[in-house]
């Protein structure tokens, strides 16, 4: 079972129609409550197409084995199909080496990797971290354990009521203190699309290395972490068409190069005796033990099936369906979106007037139509806009008009039943 390869007839399969390409997800032709399935949940996690389920059975069916370390044939295609993915990889964020790529579980291990990594070695007390308002969880708690560890500061750029990050005092912030800034390329709970290049600008002229925690914005647009200029840029396979258990630290060499290990174990390591061990080279260093070969894998197919299609071409459609949707919000009385940010990717919030957002969430999932109600890991976003939890619709380019009809019947469902 050689691994497939890569060709033109695939490729040429990118302009096939949006209906063409919904199909290819087996997911969505299922039924939820006796209506058809209206996914809305895509920034928790995208669907898989029949093609990276595939790449998953080819690899358990018939490759199953351990990768760099068996001389036998199945070792050997795991291993070339696991460094494949790492390529692929690398050239879809056009970084500059593949050995800059470590797979990771996914956005949250990475961002913990870099805490520890580079935070315990360069961050000491008095010393500064800078994030965002618009943070998820996982770009927050880390650095918090970090400061408190250290004695070190975690200072916040602030937003404005529309969800957009105020950079008028950042230059006054990122002062000697500052050692690293993290900063979300886009919001999870609002869909903002951040200024990251101008923040690394303004960073990079002090010195000060950038993290961009770039989950919600490698499955909605062109990402090239060159042009980008970041220091560090993760992701998760899972919100791009990929498994769970999967995701993405990209750093630069020079920075990988001086940093610590998270983890120790096997791989991690070129030589181990009583008296010490020394670590093996970039990216190995940081990926101790047996790695999720089979998500890998498939998050090397899932990047493949991302180019085919095209990621400018993606962008057009979601920003169409997010205008579409946003527009037959706001057309309902009672309902208020949520950030209002100029620049936003496939994010809809709200809010119904006398209406718990999880009430919204249980009455739609009646109906069939999956969204995500709460404070989406984002409860700083929630704190600073004065509410306790959101409603929130999040598209993909598999998505169509229809899960937006149906989205909004649903809304219509949730007003009748309340009398709002």
């Amino acid at each position: 079972m050689e691994m497939p390869t890569r060709n033109k007839q695939r490729i040429n399969r990118s302009r096939r129609s949006w209906e063409q390409i919904r199909k290819e997800f087996p997911v969505l032709s299922q039924s939820v409550n006796d209506h058809p399935l209206a996914y809305l949940d895509n920034a928790a996690s995208s669907q898989m197409p029949q093609q990276v389920v595939d790449k998953l059975v080819w690899y358990h069916t018939g490759n199953h084995s351990n990768v760099h370390r068996g001389v036998h044939t199945l070792s050997q295609r795991a291993t070339d199909a696991y460094d494949g993915a790492r390529k692929r990889v690398a050239e879809f964020i056009n970084a500059p080496h593949e050995r800059e790529c470590i797979f990771v579980r996914g956005t949250t291990e990475g961002i913990n990797l870099v805490a520890h990594g580079f935070g315990h070695k360069f961050v000491g007390e008095g010393d500064t971290i800078v994030v965002s308002a618009l943070e998820h969880h996982s770009n927050i708690v880390p650095w918090q354990m970090l400061c408190e560890q250290k004695g070190a500061n975690l200072e916040v750029i602030p937003m404005n009521d529309a969800g957009e990050l105020v950079l008028d005092e950042l230059d006054e912030m990122l002062d000697d203190s500052v050692k690293l800034v993290g900063v979300n390329h886009v919001s999870n709970a609002l869909g903002t699309v951040n200024p990251v290049e101008e923040i690394i600008e303004r960073a990079h002229s002090r010195d000060i290395p950038v993290l961009v925690d770039g989950a919600q914005a490698i499955p909605h647009m062109p990402v090239d972490v060159q042009q980008l200029g970041a220091d560090f840029y993760v992701f998760s396979g899972h919100k791009m068409c990929g498994p769970t258990g999967i995701g993405v630290l990209w750093g630069r060499s020079e920075l990988l190069e001086e940093m610590d290990p998270y983890q120790g174990g096997g791989d991690m390591i070129l030589s181990v005796t009583w008296e010490g061990s020394k670590y093996n080279d970039v990216p190995h260093k940081f990926e101790a033990g047996t790695p999720s070969i089979a998500a890998a894998v498939a998050l090397g197919e899932a990047v493949d099936y991302l180019d085919e299609i095209g990621m400018e071409r993606i962008a057009e459609r979601e920003a169409e369906l997010l205008e579409m949707a946003t527009e037959r919000i706001e057309e309902l009385g009672g309902v208020r979106p949520v950030g209002t940010a100029e620049h936003k990717a496939s994010v809809l919030s709200f809010m119904i007037e006398g209406v718990h957002p999880h009430d919204v969430g249980t009455i739609l999932d009646s109906e069939g139509v999956a969204i995500r109600a709460g404070h989406h890991c984002a409860q700083p976003v929630m704190d600073r806009l004065g509410i306790a939890a959101t409603a929130r619709a999040s598209l993909a380019f598999y998505n169509n008009e229809r899960d937006i009809d149906r989205l909004v019947a649903g809304i219509y469902s949730v007003k009748e039943i309340f009398g709002v």
